[in-house]
């Protein structure tokens, strides 16, 4: 008995190369941002009124499915905030942007082919609706950005299993209380996924662009100057 072996041997971890762990973060934006708009884009489409809570509930499940690989962004606006913050670098931002991008049209494309329906309503703004849904974009991109930096990359809050709620409930608040205003975007890649869709007119599509991206950069802002210490 003196001779068994009581000891396992260990076990060896051979390290990704750095090529490959890219791949698997864009690959995961790419997805979340699909699925995210797939679910807005194919609810519309059926005329659902439960889009807020179904566009809620996809993000929140896809930030816990990939949130661990990618930071589970799946918005350009995220991105840009997290960029200010200082917790992605250009590098990385630029493919996020484009893996989120492509992800989003895509699913759009789909959707409209899978529903099928026999016309669309195109929201196309002007006037007051142009300035209204411009305004309501600011806040509530700005809000889902806000939160996502405080939940998700705050060093006081390590390793909390509430970001996906938080971040998923954001939205889904948001596109109940102005959905009837702007569409409830609060996602480049959405909105350029929703205009692939006949959801939105590509001749208002930048107004989406410009103030989801600015939201982000106040977003990363204010993260800044509320979290000094937080670099």
């Amino acid at each position: 008995m003196a001779n068994v072996i009581t000891s396992e041997p260990k076990s060896v971890v051979v390290a990704a190369p750095e090529w490959a762990v890219h791949v698997r973060k864009y690959a995961v934006e790419a997805i979340g941002a699909f699925f995210l708009t797939f679910v807005v884009a194919v609810s519309v489409l059926s005329g659902s009124v439960f889009t807020p809570l179904a566009a809620g509930a996809a993000l929140m499940v896809m930030i816990y499915a990939g949130g661990h690989i990618s930071g589970g962004h799946y918005n350009p606006a995220v991105t840009m905030g997290a960029l200010v913050r200082g917790r992605i670098g250009l590098v990385d931002a630029v493919p996020y942007w484009i893996a989120q991008v492509v992800g989003g049209v895509v699913a759009g494309v789909i959707a409209r082919a899978v529903v099928n329906p026999a016309a669309v309503s195109t929201l196309t703004l002007s006037g007051h609706t142009e300035a209204a849904a411009a305004i309501v974009e600011l806040l509530i991109t700005f809000a889902l950005c806000y939160v996502m930096l405080n939940v998700a990359t705050s060093k006081d809050q390590p390793g909390n299993g509430f970001f996906g709620l938080a971040i998923g409930f954001t939205v889904a608040a948001g596109a109940f209380a102005v959905g009837g205003i702007s569409g409830g975007v609060f996602n480049p890649a959405v909105a350029l996924g929703g205009a692939s869709a006949g959801l939105f007119a590509w001749s208002t599509i930048w107004i989406y662009l410009l103030v989801e991206l600015g939201a982000g950069i106040a977003a990363g802002l204010a993260f800044l100057a509320l979290n000094p210490g937080d670099k």
